[in-house]
């Protein structure tokens, strides 16, 4: 559905973007992660059609945007970052216009803003002047706009910025609902967004594509990912460290916490993905048969932002060699 080729971007003699790759399939929604400045949204502008690529190319729905740009543009609907919108028209009258852009009349038109407006709880605000929103119905009515038309693929950049949290639930709730059945992109720096509703990571850098996988693929790359966590009673921090270093595949262990009581010590496998499975029944096994008894036990998932942030200060770091 949407297929992004070698894309550039130079801003005079700045490289923004450089040679990214990637596709989104039907029922896929791709989160497309950055620091700020990373060169998300100019590389979302490009997938649009609002800024042409200095080279490569991009299809939407099997059409070039460079060739056939109306087909292309057509079967998107677009959320851009700063939600532009008419502030001294009403939301009813704005959905109205953005409808028969779109080419629909009559009860069809009727029919389209009413389905966004019960999707995207505008009810309360229908009548109401653009200006006089709160940000969050601000960036509710211009999302409706981009899903007016009930298109093919979303290009979504920050969707959710500046909506309080019940906000931010409805919203992702939506978006996964609706990336059942369409090709989505979603432009953000909040990684607990990939969590709610992403089913693929890509992960761009000073304009360069540094990771692409599932969030599942990303998470294993966290040195906790496989780690165990244990809180032991009646002993000392170093004294659990030494029984889990005798553990097989355990690494290093930290001591986490340490009280009258006892103490919370972390184990990290030596190897991780398949070897470290197992490793917290190992564990638990291995403190049975010292006859300690732990209140605590669990396998850490890894944490988003540790390999966010080793992944993109990695690269700015073997850029500045």
């Amino acid at each position: 559905m949407i297929k992004a080729q070698n894309l550039s971007k130079w801003f005079g003699p700045k490289l923004v973007v450089d040679d990214v790759s990637f596709t989104v399939e039907r029922g896929e929604v791709l989160g497309f992660l950055g620091p700020n400045g990373a060169g998300k949204s100019t590389t979302m502008r490009m997938i649009t059609g609002f800024l042409p690529p200095s080279s490569g190319t991009v299809e939407i729905n099997g059409h070039d945007m460079a060739g056939d740009g109306i087909a292309a543009r057509g079967a998107i609907g677009y959320l851009p970052e700063n939600a532009p919108l008419y502030p001294e028209m009403t939301v009813a009258s704005f959905l109205c216009f953005v409808a028969e852009l779109n080419g629909f009349t009559g009860t069809k038109k009727r029919d389209a803003v009413n389905r966004v407006v019960e999707m995207c709880y505008l009810q309360p605000v229908f009548h109401q002047t653009i200006e006089t929103l709160s940000k969050g119905y601000r960036h509710r009515t211009c999302f409706a706009q981009a899903v007016l038309a009930d298109p093919p693929v979303l290009v979504l950049d920050e969707p959710t910025d500046g909506l309080d949290p019940n906000q931010k639930h409805e919203v992702r709730n939506l978006i996964k609902q609706m990336g059942q059945t369409k090709a989505i992109i979603i432009s953000t720096h909040i990684l607990e967004e990939v969590d709610a509703v992403c089913s693929r990571v890509i992960i761009i850098d000073r304009g360069k594509l540094v990771f692409n996988g599932k969030p599942g693929e990303l998470r294993g790359r966290s040195e906790t990912a496989g780690a165990v966590t244990v809180s032991v009673r009646d002993k000392k921090g170093a004294e659990i460290a030494d029984i889990l270093k005798s553990v097989d595949n355990v690494g290093k262990t930290f001591v986490l916490q340490e009280t009258t009581h006892g103490a919370r010590v972390r184990a990290i496998p030596a190897k991780a993905g398949e070897a470290a499975v197992g490793l917290a029944s190992a564990i638990a096994r291995k403190l049975q048969g010292e006859n300690l008894f732990y209140n605590e036990l669990h396998t850490e998932e890894g944490r988003l932002e540790e390999v966010f942030r080793s992944i993109t200060v990695a690269e700015t770091a073997q850029e500045g060699k």
